[in-house]
C-alpha cells in the first residue's frame, strides 16, 4: 500500500513538473531576444536603420554573454538560498526583471537607448534557464525522467517560438519598424507574469538555508564536477557538437534581398521551423525516448548534417518551408540528445553549476558559430550563401567522430513513464 501511495505521489509530482516546465519554457520562447517575439522586429528595425549582417550579428552577440556565464548564476543559487529557496525565489525575481526590462524597451526609441534593457532581458532569461536546468537535473535524477523533462521543456519552448515568429512577422509586415518593435516588447513584458504566478503554485521545492553543512556538501559537488574527466569530455563534445558556422543572419538577408520574401512570410518560416521542432519533440516522446544515448547522438548528427545541407535547395517559398521544417525537426532531436547527455552527468548538490557550465560551453560554441558564419559570408564567400552552408554541414558531420570518446553506456536514456 505504501509503495502504491508513493508511486501515485511521484506521478502527481511529475505532472506538476511537466506543467511547470511547459509554462516557464513557453515564456522563455516568447521572451528570449535571440529567438523570441522581438527577434524579427528588432532585426528588421536594425536593417532599416542601415546595419549590415555583421553589425546585426555583433549587436545580438552582446546578448549572448549572459548565456556564457550561466555557471555564475548556478553557483549563486547552489550556495546562497534566497528567502529559504535555492531556485524558486531567484526564478520569480528573474521573471520580474525580464518584465520590467521589456516594458522599458517598449518606451524607448533607439538601439543605444534600450541596449541596457535588452541586455537585462538576456540576463533575466539566462538566469531563469539556469534555474530550470538545475531543476531538470535534480528532478530528472529523482524521478528518472531526464529525457522526458528535456522533451517537455523544448516542446513548449518551440510552441511559443512558433507563435512568436508568426506574430513577429505580422507586426513587421503591417506596422512601421519602430512600432512593431515596441509592440513586440510590450507582449514580451507581459509573458513573464505567468512564471511569477505559476512558480509558487507548481514548484514544490524543499526549504534550504546556507548552513556550514549545506555549503560543504555543495562545495564537494562542485569539486567533484571540476575533477570529473567524464564531465570534461562531455563539455568538449558539446562545444564541437554545437560549433558549425551559422548562417541565420546571412540567410535572412539572402531571403529578403535576393529571394524577395516578404517579412510576413519570413515570420511564417520561423513558425514552420518551430513546427518542425515540435514534431521532433513529439516523435522523441513517442518513439525515440528509449534509444541509447549514443544512438540518439548519432541520429541527431546525421539529421543535422542532412538538414543543414538541405538549405542548398532553398530557391522559393515552398522549398523554404520544407527546408525550415526539416531543420527544425533535426534541431530538436539534437537538442534533446545534447541536453539529456548534460543532465545525466551533473553531480548531486551542484546541479545548477554543472548543468549551467555545460550549457555555457554549448552557448559559447553558438556565439563562435554565429559570428564565424557572418564573417565567412561577408569576407570570405563574398556574400554567397552556398559555400557557407557546405562548411556548416561538413562541420556538423565531424562531431560523429567524437561520440565513441564519451564512453556512453548502452542503457536507455530514460526510464519508462
Amino acid at each position: 500500500m505504501a509503495v502504491a501511495d508513493t508511486d501515485q505521489e511521484n506521478r502527481r509530482a511529475v505532472r506538476r513538473l511537466m506543467l511547470f516546465f511547459a509554462i516557464v519554457f513557453a515564456v522563455e520562447g516568447i521572451g528570449q531576444a535571440r529567438v523570441g517575439i522581438i527577434l524579427q522586429p528588432l532585426t528588421s528595425y536594425l536593417k532599416a536603420d542601415g546595419w549590415t549582417p555583421l553589425q546585426v550579428t555583433a549587436y545580438f552577440g552582446v546578448l549572448n554573454f549572459p548565456w556564457v556565464i550561466k555557471p555564475v548564476f548556478g553557483l549563486v543559487s547552489d550556495f546562497v538560498p534566497l528567502f529559504g529557496y535555492r531556485r524558486t525565489s531567484y526564478l520569480i525575481l528573474a521573471s520580474a526583471c525580464a518584465s520590467v526590462a521589456y516594458a522599458g524597451i517598449a518606451l524607448l526609441n533607439h538601439p543605444s537607448e534600450f541596449a541596457l534593457f535588452l541586455l537585462l532581458t538576456s540576463y533575466a532569461m539566462a538566469t531563469a534557464s539556469t534555474l530550470c536546468g538545475a531543476l531538470l537535473a535534480e528532478n530528472g535524477r529523482t524521478f528518472e525522467r531526464s529525457s522526458l523533462f528535456v522533451g517537455q521543456q523544448w516542446l513548449w519552448f518551440y510552441v511559443a517560438i512558433m507563435l512568436s515568429a508568426f506574430v513577429g512577422g505580422e507586426l513587421v509586415e503591417h506596422l512601421s519598424a519602430s512600432t512593431a518593435l515596441k509592440a513586440a516588447a510590450g507582449i514580451a513584458a507581459v509573458a513573464p507574469l505567468a512564471v511569477i504566478l505559476a512558480t509558487p503554485l507548481l514548484l514544490k521545492e524543499p526549504r534550504s538555508r546556507a548552513s556550514r553543512e549545506t555549503v560543504h556538501s555543495t562545495l564537494q559537488g562542485i569539486v567533484a564536477a571540476l575533477k570529473s574527466r567524464q564531465l570534461w569530455l562531455v563539455a568538449a563534445f558539446l562545444f564541437l557538437y554545437a560549433f558549425a558556422p551559422g548562417f541565420g543572419t546571412p540567410l535572412y538577408y539572402h531571403m529578403t534581398d535576393r529571394l524577395g520574401f516578404s517579412q510576413a512570410y519570413i515570420g511564417t518560416l520561423g513558425s514552420i521551423a518551430a513546427a518542425g521542432w515540435i514534431a521532433g519533440a513529439l516523435l522523441h516522446r513517442w518513439l525515440l525516448r528509449r534509444m541509447s544515448a549514443g544512438s540518439l547522438l548519432y541520429l541527431s548528427i546525421v539529421l543535422g548534417t542532412l538538414s543543414a545541407a538541405s538549405f542548398l535547395l532553398l530557391t522559393d517559398e515552398l522549398s523554404a518551408a520544407l527546408v525550415n521544417f526539416t531543420n527544425g525537426f533535426a534541431s530538436m532531436i539534437a537538442t534533446i540528445a545534447s541536453l539529456t547527455l548534460a543532465a545525466r552527468h551533473c553531480p548531486s548538490r551542484a546541479e545548477g553549476f554543472a548543468f549551467a557550465g555545460l550549457m555555457s560551453v554549448s552557448n559559447l560554441a553558438d556565439i563562435c558559430s554565429i559570428n564565424a558564419g557572418a564573417f565567412l559570408y561577408e569576407h570570405v564567400f563574398d556574400s554567397r550563401l552556398g559555400p557557407l552552408i557546405v562548411v556548416s554541414a561538413a562541420t556538423t558531420a565531424v562531431a560523429a567522430v567524437l561520440v565513441p570518446w564519451l564512453g556512453l553506456r548502452p542503457n536507455p536514456v530514460d526510464s519508462s513513464s
